[in-house]
């Protein structure tokens, strides 16, 4: 048992070690940088690449992953007329939002239009692009030659949840509305699939997608038959936070950059990006699915193998922390009352405060929990908390709270003549705790610890609402980007399937090393003599 407590502790230093290193990859941002956040995955107007090409701009946190597409264009023309150097920050989209008026970046560069809604909770430059919407279909779809909105009645429609796109589908006369998908991505899976007939979007994102898939097509309509909207609907602006001082300068700058040079930016970005391009030392990708693979591997092989370290870091790390955790709740939780009444009185408010700590992190999905932690802190205190750092915390702190049950059924699954021989002998609570049940416990719970690990690397994937650049991260950035998403999503998957079994491996051989040899021979000796 020593031997492997001093392994558990060797684990925790070397995940310790390594989480400290990721996490100072992200340093305090000086006051001479201008942070934009965006998805980095709504091409063509942000996508992910894994180089420089075509100007685009290393993402924050990680040096061997690029930004590119107009908003970052745009960014750039307005990092250098504030005289400061652009920063690109990948955020989800439900997320930009509370991370502009948290403080953790200074504007929204992401195609969002300055809707009245919007309006209330941040302010808006002037716009820098405007658009028209369009219906992304199928080209086998009955819906394919519509040319008014009357055309697509009966038809299954949905757009991007919290943008103005699903509110307009109710113009559609006897439309079908879907449920708002969470991103693109999604929308051109279940396109793709069947499950809908089509989604709203804006022009620029309708040619990416029938660029780059043939059995897509994009619905225009006639004028006077298409959607009716607002102006600031169809127009794309700079989100800033209310009443910032350097809201006027970055309209100056705008107002700098002509129509024409803003067309042509958007018509580059449209050429440049990675899904309608060819390969990177310029020679035509080979077909096929297996080639398709070796493609997205080669592109997107090192932003997948640095998303599953992180996925690793983070899962390794709360299994041991929350198991730490649950190890004191557990031991505190089982421990007698005390004669004393003020001690008693203390005892049960302590447990009192960690019986609704279980019940609200058992109680509560992850992602809640992660959106509430990592903004919530921000917007509270003023702490702008280091993504990894916070996940690491927030995967810690869910993690223990199952811990603790788990390992309150372990100690209370030894025998109780257990608990009887080592008080028999005169050991207090504490050393029949640490000499006798918790070693016992501990065996009892490592199936359960081993259940805890393949949970975590699987549910980190929801700390993608932070943002956090684990595997699943990186693989809807790469997603969003080249638009396979069975082929890149498969790879993810794969990836997952290697860490899990690898994790369910290793814990099993550690169980067989706890329970010794699997049989004891017994040496008889004989003696000779008389009886």
């Amino acid at each position: 048992m020593k031997k492997n407590y001093w392994l558990l502790l060797v684990s925790l230093f070397m995940v310790l070690f390594g989480a400290t290193a990721i996490a100072n990859a992200d340093e305090k941002t000086p006051d001479d940088q201008f942070r934009v956040g965006m998805e980095t995955a709504y091409a063509p107007f942000n996508w992910t690449q894994t180089n420089d090409r075509n100007g685009a701009v290393p993402k924050s946190g990680d040096s061997n992953s690029y930004a590119g597409g107009y908003d970052v264009q745009m960014a750039k023309k307005i990092a250098e007329g504030m005289d400061k150097e652009l920063v690109v920050v990948p955020i989800e989209w439900d997320g930009l939002v509370p991370a502009l008026n948290s403080g953790q970046i200074d504007a929204i560069v992401a195609g969002m239009s300055p809707t009245e809604e919007r309006r209330k909770e941040i302010d808006f430059t002037d716009p820098y692009y405007e658009s028209d919407l369009v219906v992304v279909t199928r080209q086998d779809s009955d819906y394919a030659d519509a040319k008014s909105l009357d055309d697509l009645n009966g038809a299954q429609i949905t757009a991007q949840l919290n943008t103005f796109h699903y509110s307009v589908i109710d113009q559609i006369p006897g439309v079908d509305k879907q449920q708002a998908q969470s991103d693109f991505s999604a929308m051109r899976v279940a396109l793709s699939s069947g499950i809908i007939d089509g989604y709203v979007s804006e022009r620029p994102e309708g040619v990416t997608a029938t660029n780059v898939n043939d059995d897509l097509t994009m619905v225009e309509f006639d004028e006077g038959e298409g959607f009716e909207t607002a102006p600031e609907d169809i127009q794309v602006a700079v989100g800033m936070r209310q009443d910032d001082p350097d809201l006027n300068q970055v309209n100056d700058i705008l107002s700098g950059i002509p129509e024409d040079e803003r067309t042509q930016i958007m018509d580059q970005a449209v050429e440049d990006q990675p899904s309608s391009s060819d390969s990177a030392d310029g020679e035509e990708e080979s077909s096929g699915l297996l080639a398709t693979f070796k493609n997205i591997i080669s592109e997107y092989g090192i932003l997948f193998l640095r998303g599953a370290g992180l996925t690793l870091v983070i899962a390794i790390f709360s299994t041991i922390a929350g198991t730490i955790i649950g190890l004191l709740i557990g031991i505190f939780r089982s421990t007698p009352e005390s004669e004393s009444p003020l001690l008693r009185a203390l005892q049960k408010i302590a447990n009192g405060i960690l019986r609704i700590y279980i019940e609200v992190f058992r109680g509560t999905p992850m992602m809640v929990q992660a959106m509430v932690i990592f903004y919530g802190v921000a917007l509270l205190f003023s702490i702008d908390m280091n993504r990894t750092i916070a996940a690491l915390l927030i995967v810690s702190v869910n993690t223990g709270a199952y811990m603790s049950e788990i390992v309150r059924g372990g100690i209370f699954a030894v025998d109780e003549g257990q608990f009887e021989a080592a008080q028999a002998i005169g050991m207090t609570h504490g050393q029949s705790m640490r000499k006798v049940i918790l070693p016992q416990a501990i065996r009892n719970i490592l199936p359960a610890i081993g259940n805890e690990t393949v949970i975590n690397i699987k549910d980190t994937a929801v700390l993608s609402v932070i943002s956090v650049g684990d595997l699943f991260f990186q693989g809807t950035a790469a997603a969003g980007t080249n638009l396979l998403f069975f082929q890149t999503f498969t790879i993810v998957g794969a990836i997952y399937l290697v860490m899990t079994l690898t994790a369910t491996g290793l814990l099993r051989l550690m169980e067989k090393k706890m329970d010794g040899p699997n049989s004891y021979n017994k040496i008889e000796e004989t003696t000779t003599g008389h009886e």
